[in-house]
């Protein structure tokens, strides 16, 4: 392999020097020559916790192989990751003969996928291989992708963190990675595919780095490993369909290449269907009977729990052991091979007990063998804190937030005290990860099927968390926008609240208006927040130049109820209606695109209506802000709007321009009745565009 030569070890723990026009960078301990200078690690920009080396209690899944499990599927993968092939040139169609026997040479595949069900164990079998290989110097990089984790429930930066990790792992790539960003400069950029990405950040790099040993030297040699864990939790599809499509492409080119790649997730379709085929070894975890090392993890845990709390102590000296072989024998039978429902079970029964809660670790655990496994106990856990003052707000938040938060975040997004966020969580440990403090560490969920659980509503019931609560958080991340000027939790307000109100629209589309009133109805009882006409207004126009983010019903609605919105908030004198009208909407919203809004004499007379309202409110309580406007003349053909910057008045100006520009086009036409007008919008550079 090529690594660097080995007189630069003297400089070990040395960063950035010049020798003989060269910098010399360091990467985890291992020195590799760059022309360049720069930081290659920092250029990349990797996601630090998304290999298996984060700190899996503020980073799930926290799943680890118990000591002594899963030995039989772990020996299974190592064996495939070991093989190496001594006659790479044989395809499998070619045959070779000996005196005595018929061979037929087969190479070993470069991929195994190992599947199987939701708690099954994958991620903590996914973290031993990553371990063993790590500590063998093969481990070329890992990536544990988990749902609503922000950047790692995407392929945005994968390519990017695997080449980060692979330029560490074995420092002859870097140059050819610093290469191609050189040589590229928008190749990490959201605007490149991501096989272009994989190619020139991972396997090129890789290939020409073993190119000077190949072919003999590397063939005596054990395969690099890469470990990708939880591919179904990854929320693009197609991008999952696009990285398996490219890798194995680029082992069909380069069968000789000592590469294996180790995936684990379930059985989702779009994964099966690319993944089953030659070339890829199939591992089923569901046929690797569990239940002999969830006896030992369970025996073991509860010996530990034994040696801690007082309660069980006391309850063995008068009673004999606990739990018994034939409790032990029952919980076994109830979990049916489930590595997380016997983690969570275990978690539940010797959790301690509170004021609500009274119960002690005997009284649970012949409970949990009453309960409908993990839905059952996950129902069971959340009940003793339902009783508290915004409870389904809390849950709801950390459900549909984009990536985890702390909780001083969660309770500044709400406009609640933290420890009321505090005091729901407490009594949630043995589902939900809470941090030691408010300020550092997040709120994550111990598994994602509690998310599968809180987001479908024949399992959840009572704790069944809508679509529609998108709306809500969208709403909360735009109040905290304009209520504060400083924040620790600026930046997730910014950034996501337009992806929660996409997220809202696309999955109640059918329901959209029927939501929308529901939405107001309840926000009288928010006394404190910036009015809702405010959001309605702006997020109502901000979706007309969104026409890929449009619920089905008319866009007619969206028009006429932004004007609606206008009238009403501009009524308030509140002092974040002038931030509002003044500074407006975040930059760069709007995606490239246009949509078409038909303007009937309905419509027109009733945005006429509601501007002159709009306009009187104005002139009363804001007219310095008034007196500074420019009218736009209705002979001009179209308005535009700076993309950058969208305010209240920006608003207002678009909606007083369509409606002059309205009757300008029926007096010229002469028409009667007036015929429908065609309203265009569109967004152009940095532009918004409307024309009538």
């Amino acid at each position: 392999m090529a690594y660097p030569p080995p007189n630069f070890e003297n400089f070990s723990g040395a960063h950035d020097f010049l020798v003989e026009q060269q910098t010399i960078n360091v990467i985890a301990g291992s020195q590799y020559l760059s022309n360049t200078g720069g930081d290659l690690i920092t250029r990349l920009n990797p996601i630090p916790d998304a290999s298996h080396t984060r700190d899996r209690k503020t980073s799930p899944p926290d799943s680890a192989c118990f000591p002594g499990t899963r030995e039989g599927v772990i020996k299974e993968v190592v064996t495939w990751a070991d093989a190496v092939d001594l006659v790479p040139e044989t395809r499998e169609e070619e045959v070779g003969t000996t005196a005595s026997a018929l061979v037929v040479y087969t190479p070993t595949p470069h991929v195994y996928w190992l599947h199987g069900f939701a708690g099954c164990g994958k991620s903590a079998v996914s973290l031993k291989i990553a371990d063993i290989f790590e500590e063998s110097g093969r481990l070329l990089a890992s990536y544990f992708f988990f749902r609503n984790a922000g950047d790692r429930s995407t392929m945005k930066r994968f390519a990017a963190t695997l080449a980060s990790q692979l330029a560490s792992a074995l420092p002859a790539t870097a140059p050819f990675i610093e290469t191609a960003l050189r040589t590229d400069l928008g190749l990490l950029s959201n605007s490149v595919s991501l096989t272009r990405q994989l190619e020139r950040l991972v396997f090129k790099p890789f290939q020409e780095a073993m190119k000077e040993d190949l072919p003999k030297e590397a063939l005596a040699k054990r395969p690099h490993i890469i470990v990708i864990d939880g591919l179904d939790e990854c929320d693009d599809r197609r991008e999952v369909e696009e990285f398996i499509t490219c890798m194995l492409a680029f082992f069909d080119e380069h069968p000789t290449i000592p590469l294996r790649m180790f995936i684990a997730s379930r059985v989702e379709q779009h994964i099966r269907e690319r993944l089953e085929t030659v070339g890829v070894r199939l591992g089923n975890l569901d046929s690797h009977s569990p239940l002999e090392d969830i006896e030992r993890y369970l025996q073991a845990s509860f010996q530990i729990a034994a040696t801690r709390d007082r309660i069980i102590r006391a309850y063995v000296r008068v009673c004999g052991s606990w739990p018994t072989k034939s409790d032990i024998d029952r919980l076994i039978k109830h979990i049916r091979g489930s590595f997380v429902l016997a983690s969570t079970m275990f978690q539940y029964i010797i959790q301690p007990p509170t004021q609500e809660d009274p119960r002690t670790p005997m009284d649970r655990l012949p409970l949990t063998l009453e309960m409908n496994g993990l839905d059952g106990l996950y129902a069971q856990t959340l009940a003793r804190s339902q009783h508290f003052p915004h409870f389904h707000d809390i849950i709801s938040t950390i459900t549909v937030l984009r990536y985890p938060l702390p909780i001083v975040w969660i309770a500044g997004l709400l406009d609640i005290q933290a420890f009321e966020v505090v005091r729901v969580l407490l009594n949630l440990q043995a589902i939900i990860h809470v941090p030691g403090t408010d300020v550092e560490g997040k709120v994550t969920m111990c598994h994602t099927s509690l998310r599968d659980f809180l987001t479908t509503e024949s399992r959840s019931g009572f704790f069944f968390v809508p679509p529609s609560f998108h709306l809500h958080l969208s709403y909360y991340c735009f109040f905290s926008i304009f209520e504060r000027s400083e924040r620790l939790f600026r930046d997730y307000d910014w950034q996501y609240f337009d992806a929660h109100w996409r997220s809202f629209v696309k999955s109640t589309a059918c329901d959209f208006i029927n939501e929308i009133e529901q939405f107001k109805a309840r926000q009288p009882l928010l006394v404190n927040r910036l009015p809702y006409h405010v959001f309605l207004c702006s997020m109502f126009f901000y979706t007309l130049f969104r026409p890929q983010s449009r619920p089905s019903s008319d866009s007619s609605y969206l028009l006429t109820k932004c004007t609606t919105h206008l009238a009403l908030a501009v009524e308030c004198r509140d002092r974040r209606i002038r931030f509002w009208l003044e500074g407006g909407l975040p930059y760069n919203l709007w995606d490239d695109g246009f949509g078409r809004t038909q303007i009937t004499e309905h419509t027109y007379q009733t945005l006429q209506c509601d501007l002159q309202g709009a306009l009187t409110a104005m002139h009363a309580n804001f007219p310095e802000i008034l007196e500074c406007q420019r009218s736009s003349p209705e002979t001009k053909k179209e308005f535009a709007i700076s993309r950058g910057h969208c305010s209240g008045i920006d608003v207002f100006n678009a909606l007083t321009w369509i409606v002059a520009r309205a009757r300008f086009k029926w007096e010229e036409l002469r028409m009667t009745p007036p015929p429908p007008l065609e309203l265009l919008l569109r967004v152009h550079g940095t532009r918004l565009i409307l024309q009538l």
